[in-house]
C-alpha cells in the first residue's frame, strides 16, 4: 500500500514511466528512449486516422516531434501522446544492420 494526497492505493507505487529522447523514423514510427533506460520503437501507422492524430499524417509535422515535461508532442504542444502508452504499446528497438 501508499498513499498519495491523503488517499491510499493498494499495491506498489509504479515509478511514472518519462521520455527522456525521442527521434522520427521513417514509416510512421518513433525510436524513443524511456527514463528506464530502455529503447523502444513505436509504430504510430495505426494511430494516423484517430481526429486528433489527423494531422500527423503530414511527414513534416510527424518529423517535428519534441519532449516536453517527459511526454511526446507535436505542433507547440497541441497534439501529445502519453508516455506510458508509447511504453506498453511499443516493441524494443533493435538496430537493422
Amino acid at each position: 500500500m501508499y498513499v498519495i494526497d491523503d488517499i491510499a492505493y493498494a499495491g506498489e507505487q509504479k515509478p511514472s514511466i518519462r521520455i527522456k529522447s525521442v527521434r522520427a523514423l521513417d514509416n510512421n514510427k518513433l525510436w524513443l528512449r524511456f527514463s528506464t533506460g530502455e529503447e523502444k520503437e513505436f509504430d504510430f501507422s495505426s494511430l494516423l486516422n484517430d481526429t486528433c492524430f489527423k494531422p500527423l499524417n503530414d511527414e513534416s509535422l510527424f518529423k517535428n516531434v519534441y519532449i516536453d515535461y517527459g511526454t511526446t508532442v507535436w505542433d507547440d504542444g497541441k497534439i501529445d501522446i502519453a508516455p506510458e502508452y508509447l511504453y506498453e504499446n511499443s516493441t524494443p528497438y533493435v538496430i537493422n544492420v
